[in-house]
C-alpha cells in the first residue's frame, strides 16, 4: 500500500498527509485578529499509521506553530525583578518588538543544581563569570537561557542527543532572539582517547560523527575476523573504507563536518593558552604507561569528536572510534573525544539553517577532557569506566571556561569585522 505526503516546513502553512485507505493527518493554521493562530488538527484512520517520524514531524510543526508564538515570553531580571521585560520580549497580546541580535551562543549540556553557587557543572562558570546575569524563560528547554548585554547568550540544553536536539530546536525557533548572525561555541567535557591527548585538554574539532545510527551485535557473537561488532547501515560486516559506508541505506545525519576555517581560527587563537594542571590530574594519568600523549600537562589540541547517547568505554570501542571517525570523516579526521550531545546539536543548528534562522559556518565545537575512553593497559575497562574523574572533572570544566571565552571575547570585541566576516585561519 503507497504512502504519499505533502509536508510544508515553514513557519505557516498546510500540511497534509494521506494513504490509500484514508489514513492520515490535514493540520491547518489560520490566521484570526491579533496575531493570534487556530490550529486545526484532523487524525484519522488506524494509529499504526502514526509511525516515529511522523509523530515527531507533528511535533516540530506543533512547536513553530503553536508553541513558541503562544508562550508570551518574559525575560527574567537577575536581581529578582520577575516579570520586567528585557530587550527582545514578546508582550502578552503578541504585539513584539524587534528580537534581541544575539552575537554568540554558548552550549553547554549539564548543570549540577543550581548555575551558581554550588559545584559547577558546563554551565555554571560562564554564568557566574561572563557573566550572564539576565534570566530568560524558557519552558521548553531544561534550565532558562541566561544572556549578558554584549550580546552573548547562554543555553543547557540538558545531557543527550534527545535533550540537546529539542533544546536548541526550541531555541532556535525562538521568536524573541535574532540568530542569524550568531556563533555558537559548543563548550562542554567529554572523554578522551589516551592515545592522543592528555586529562585537561581542550580540543577544537573539525568534524562531529554520531556514533548511535549504526547495526550492533554483541561482541560475544560476532565472527572472530571481526574486530568488534559495530557495522555502518547498509553494510554487511565492519567497514575498511569510506566506500564501504556506500553500500546501501544511511541517514543524512552521521557526519557533520564544521566550518575548518573557524576551527583552524580559534585553534591558533588559543593554542599558547596555559591550561592548569592539577596533582590530581598528574597522579591519574601517570597510570598510563605505554601512553606518552596521556602522560602529558593538558594543552590546547585540533582533533574530532564522537557524539553517541551511550558512555561508552574500552580498548575495543575505542578502536572502533577511531575507525569510525576516519570513515565518516575522511583520511584527515582524527578521533580525540567522544560526548553525548554534539550530533543532536548539530542535527538541530542545519535544520534551522535551512530556513535561514542560522548560519552553520558559525559553529563551533570544544571539548575538554575530563576521563580518559579507555583503560590504563594493567586495568580493566570495568574499572575506569565508573572511575572518579580527577579533581571532580573540575579542570576540564575550568578549560572549557578559559579557553572557550577567548574566542567568544574575541568575536565580542572585533564585532565590527566579525558579524560580516567569519574568522579564518
Amino acid at each position: 500500500m503507497g504512502l504519499w505526503h505533502e509536508w510544508d516546513f515553514g513557519m505557516s502553512g498546510t500540511l497534509t498527509m494521506k494513504a490509500e485507505d484514508d489514513v492520515g493527518i490535514d493540520v491547518r493554521s489560520e490566521a484570526e485578529t491579533n496575531d493570534n493562530t487556530r490550529l486545526l488538527v484532523h487524525l484519522f484512520g488506524p494509529a499504526r499509521w502514526f509511525d516515529l517520524a511522523v509523530r515527531c514531524r507533528i511535533a516540530v510543526i506543533l512547536l513553530s506553530w503553536v508553541v513558541l508564538p503562544g508562550l508570551a515570553p518574559l525575560a527574567l531580571a537577575d536581581e529578582g525583578q520577575r516579570g520586567q521585560e528585557s530587550p527582545g520580549d514578546l508582550s502578552a497580546n503578541g504585539a513584539g518588538v524587534p528580537p534581541w541580535p544575539v552575537k554568540v551562543v554558548v552550549v553547554s549540556m549539564f548543570e549540577d543544581g543550581a548555575p551558581v553557587g554550588d559545584d559547577p557543572g558546563e554551565f555554571q562558570f560562564w554564568v557566574e563569570r561572563m557573566p550572564l546575569a539576565t534570566e530568560w524563560t524558557f519552558p521548553l528547554g531544561e534550565f532558562p537561557l541566561r544572556s549578558h548585554a554584549d550580546g552573548v547568550l547562554g543555553v543547557c540544553t540538558g545531557g543527550g542527543i534527545p535533550n540537546a536536539t529539542a533544546s536548541i530546536m526550541a531555541l532556535g525557533l525562538d521568536r524573541r532572539f535574532d540568530l542569524s548572525n550568531a556563533y555558537w561555541l559548543i563548550a562542554g567535557i567529554a572523554g578522551g582517547d589516551p592515545e592522543d591527548v592528555s586529562l585537561g585538554t581542550a580540543v577544537w574539532a573539525r568534524h562531529v560523527v554520531d556514533g548511535d545510527l549504526l547495526y550492533e551485535i554483541d561482541g560475544r557473537e560476532i565472527p572472530k575476523e571481526w574486530p568488534y561488532g559495530l557495522i555502518p547501515l547498509g553494510a554487511k560486516e565492519p567497514a575498511e573504507t569510506p566506500q564501504d559506508i556506500s553500500t546501501g541505506w544511511t541517514l543524512d545525519t552521521i557526519h557533520f563536518p564544521l566550518n575548518a576555517g573557524l576551527a583552524q581560527w580559534a585553534y591558533q587563537l588559543t593554542r599558547d593558552h596555559p591550561v592548569a594542571d592539577t596533582a590530581g590530574l598528574a597522579q591519574f594519568r601517570a597510570q598510563y604507561n605505554g601512553f606518552p600523549q596521556a602522560r602529558k600537562p593538558p594543552g590546547v589540541a585540533l582533533g574530532d569528536t564522537l557524539s553517541a547517547s551511550t558512555y561508552w568505554h574500552g580498548e575495543r570501542l575505542n578502536e572502533w572510534a577511531n575507525d569510525w571517525v576516519r570513515l565518516y570523516g575522511g583520511s584527515t579526521a582524527e578521533f580525540m573525544t567522544t560526548n553525548m550531545e554534539d550530533s543532536g546539536t548539530l542535527t538541530a543548528l542545519h535544520r534551522l539553517g535551512r530556513m535561514g534562522l542560522v548560519d552553520t559556518r558559525r559553529v563551533m565545537v570544544l571539548r575538554t577532557v575530563s576521563n580518559f575512553s579507555a583503560p590504563p593497559a594493567d586495568k580493566p575497562a570495568s574499572w575506569s569506566v565508573t572511575a572518579p574523574y580527577p579533581d571532580d572533572g573540575v579542570p576540564a570544566l575550568e578549560a572549557a571556561w578559559q579557553v572557550g571565552s577567548r574566542v567568544v571575547r574575541h568575536l565580542i570585541d572585533n564585532w565590527s569585522t566579525t558579524r560580516d566576516h567569519v574568522p579564518e585561519s
